[in-house]
């Protein structure tokens, strides 16, 4: 089952296009990595499909289960299973992690219920009664938004740069976690890096380059390794 389609996608943001005829499909289950140089649409991209203010799509659709997710504002986006951890998360003062599932999920949700998860993580459960993000290094977050995926089950996570700030254990936590989630719960990846270190871990079943708005190329897991022995020449435009 298709959980994300995305077909022939243009976004521009503040009057400049910066993704140009993307197409992708993500099926439940799978992991996806996209890799690109800076500035070449990811977190832009990211935006888009949830919906922030300011990414207007020009052109082109995207469905999640079928559903039209253009159609819908951000929280619907949410409520349909789409997530977002995001490369600089929030900080939320006044509204600990365990508020913000309750909220997020409807039923009651304690420090308690998320110990082992952070546990598992190598999270300090003392943090997890701090307003979401307040005063956390930026492993300490990373690991904040693996434990809200985990609580939340999306159809779909888009990870931008998960593995920023994250020491070498971090890493290898939060990248097993992550595959775990999508094997068991079915959940559909699509994972925003730079680096192959996140991708030896996680084991994409797929890899894109986005060059210039668009993926110029896409394979396995080779390609991560290619691109951190020979960068993004290969993938330039003509």
């Amino acid at each position: 089952m298709s959980h994300l389609v995305i077909s022939d996608l243009v976004i521009e943001v503040e009057g400049k296009r910066i993704i140009d005829g993307l197409s992708l499909t993500v099926n439940a289950g799978e992991i996806h990595a996209l890799m690109g140089p800076n500035g070449t649409g990811k977190s832009s991209l990211s935006y888009a499909l949830m919906g922030k203010r300011g990414y207007k799509v020009l052109s082109g659709s995207v469905t999640m289960g079928g559903e039209d997710v253009l159609a819908m504002s951000t929280s619907e986006r949410a409520q349909a299973g789409m997530f977002l951890a995001m490369q600089y998360p929030t900080q939320v003062p006044g509204v600990d992690l365990s508020q913000l599932l309750t909220h997020a999920t409807g039923s009651s949700v304690t420090d308690d219920d998320l110990a082992d998860e952070a546990k598992g993580l190598g999270h300090d459960a003392s943090l997890l009664s701090r307003g979401l993000n307040v005063d956390l290094s930026g492993g300490e977050q990373k690991r904040s938004e693996v434990i809200q995926m985990a609580k939340l089950e999306p159809k779909i996570a888009i990870l931008d740069e998960i593995d920023s700030g994250l020491d070498i254990d971090s890493l290898s936590a939060v990248s097993n976690r992550i595959a775990d989630l999508s094997k068991t719960s079915g959940t559909a990846v699509l994972a925003i890096t730079h680096y192959n270190r996140l991708l030896k871990v996680l084991k994409p079943d797929f890899v894109h380059v986005l060059v210039g708005g668009k993926i110029v190329h896409s394979g396995g897991a080779d390609v991560a390794q290619k691109l951190e022995e020979d960068g993004y020449t290969a993938f330039a435009p003509a």
